[in-house]
């Protein structure tokens, strides 16, 4: 049995639109040496008809007969993963043709680092750029990361690939739903674990009217986000005996959140009281 040097997880719900693109980006990868195993969760509309036009022996089609949710989803990919590394893929996005070898070459001679990610453009519907994440591009050293994660993620989800035992250890957790890929990055720093990032954009980020972005983020209070996903993680931390100096920088961020959610509250309020 030949055993793959890098697995891709790539989740799927209802993503017909975009997932025909998705999946030949990274079948059109410099390096090959890859499984791409490409989880549908309960999809209604084509998407299971899209995965299956393909004989790629490389391709892995695991299904959910009902829709369990991206976090259940990652983690049962990240379970059935047999690769040295593991990369992330959403089903809307596009790889650069060269972002699995430029990653994979930087964790063989970086074995330190747990996970690398990298830079990511902005693109809409139509394949447009439309910008990057300014954060993304301010915060690149594994030194920049660990000091700012106590107070934004700076880091694209799609574009990490890391070592398979950190994500089999490091699981994603159940109780952080659309915000499950910052716990994770904090968890990962308060125990010393190195994440790097490759200054250069290896994945188109496609923004459009049904992504998590644009609806069920875009519609919360950012910052009560934020400081719930905190909350959440230091409960944990705490709960498994684990609290450092990190986690008290957290704390500390958790709290300036709380204080701007409520402002920003307020000010939705008085805005609506006089119009």
């Amino acid at each position: 049995m030949h055993i793959p040097v890098v697995s891709i997880v790539l989740p799927v719900y209802n993503s017909d639109a975009y997932l025909k693109e998705s999946i030949e980006s990274i079948l059109a990868q410099t390096f090959t040496d890859f499984e791409l195993i490409i989880l549908n969760d309960g999809s209604s509309d084509h998407s299971a008809d899209i995965i299956l036009s393909y004989s790629d022996k490389r391709i892995i089609y695991l299904k959910n007969e009902t829709n369990r949710g991206l976090i259940y989803t990652l983690n049962k990919g990240i379970e059935h993963a047999i690769g040295k590394y593991t990369a992330r893929m959403d089903a809307d996005d596009i790889c650069e043709v060269n972002r699995l070898e430029i990653q994979k070459n930087w964790l063989d001679t970086h074995p330190q680092t747990s996970i690398v990610c990298s830079f990511s453009e902005f693109i809409n519907e139509k394949k447009a750029n439309v910008g990057f994440y300014k954060a993304d591009r301010k915060y690149v050293s594994s030194h920049q990361l660990r000091k700012r994660l106590p107070y934004q993620n700076c880091i694209t989800h799609p574009t990490i690939m890391g070592k398979s035992e950190i994500f089999k250890t490091y699981k994603y957790a159940a109780y952080q739903q659309n915000i499950e890929d910052y716990d994770l990055w904090l968890r990962l720093a308060a125990d010393g674990k190195i994440i790097e990032k490759i200054p250069k954009s290896l994945l188109l980020y496609r923004l459009h009217p049904a992504s998590i972005t644009h609806t069920k983020l875009k519609k919360t209070n950012f910052f009560l986000k934020h400081f719930h996903c905190k909350r959440k993680y230091l409960a944990s931390r705490v709960k498994n005996g684990k609290f450092n100096v990190f986690d008290l920088n957290v704390s500390f961020q958790a709290m300036a959140d709380l204080l701007r959610a409520l402002l920003k509250n307020a000010k939705k309020l008085i805005i609506k009281r006089n119009v």
